[in-house]
């Protein structure tokens, strides 16, 4: 079913809502099943569909067990000061066209990405579909070692020299990571970065803020 993509800038400031907590009982939604934590409010998401991502260059591998935490990155682009969801899209492309063209991958490594507008659309293909299932989830290609362990998180930007994420993409990342957390019973506190797996300076200054971030998320699931 295709939905109606009218109703999904309402939405997006619906969530920003919440996340800042003008909303906060529309983020209460409960969840039935022990492996659950308190369900927040549903990001909008545009699948690859939607931003019309080319397709695999090969098998996309669908692991039947649930990650057991989330790794934050920045995609070292532009930090662009257009916020529109076009920009966000266009930088889903050129994330894309990275990864399958220079490293040579099967497709874009991470899992979703979010836009400094605070727009998220998925990366690898099927990682939509298997986040909204719970059980399973995409083998990515963002973090040596931990590819079949962890949920890759991008954000658009380079936040390795003094910048910070724009207000609209922190919310909307704390948002996202609540709903993984929510969706697979992953506790706020295996929420990482990039470098704490590997020599690299990503995600930046998102790497000191990790813990505002595990503490909104759980704020966000209590």
């Amino acid at each position: 079913m295709v939905r109606d993509l009218s109703i999904r800038p309402v939405r997006r400031r619906t969530l920003l809502a919440a996340v800042t907590g003008t909303a906060a009982a529309a983020a209460a939604v409960a969840v039935p099943g022990p492996a659950r934590a308190a369900q927040p409010v549903e990001p909008d998401i545009d699948g690859t569909a939607q931003w019309n991502a080319r397709p695999p260059d090969g098998t996309i591998s669908v692991l039947r067990h649930r990650p057991s935490m989330i790794i934050v990155h920045h995609t070292v682009s532009d930090n662009a000061q257009d916020f529109s969801r076009d920009r966000a899209h266009a930088h889903a492309h050129w994330v894309q066209d990275l990864h399958m063209d220079d490293n040579g991958w099967v497709d874009t490594g991470y899992h979703f990405l979010v836009s400094r507008g605070g727009w998220i659309t998925e990366g690898r293909h099927r990682s939509l579909e298997t986040l909204l299932g719970g059980t399973g989830f995409v083998l990515g290609s963002h973090t040596s070692g931990q590819n079949n362990r962890g949920i890759g998180i991008a954000t658009e930007g380079a936040y390795h020299d003094g910048a910070t994420p724009p207000d609209a993409q922190w919310e909307v990342l704390v948002a996202l990571c609540a709903f993984v957390c929510a969706q697979y019973g992953i506790p706020s506190a295996e929420i990482y970065g990039h470098k704490d797996f590997g020599s690299t300076l990503c995600p930046g200054v998102l790497h000191d803020m990790l813990p505002r971030l595990r503490d909104e998320v759980a704020g966000a699931l209590a």
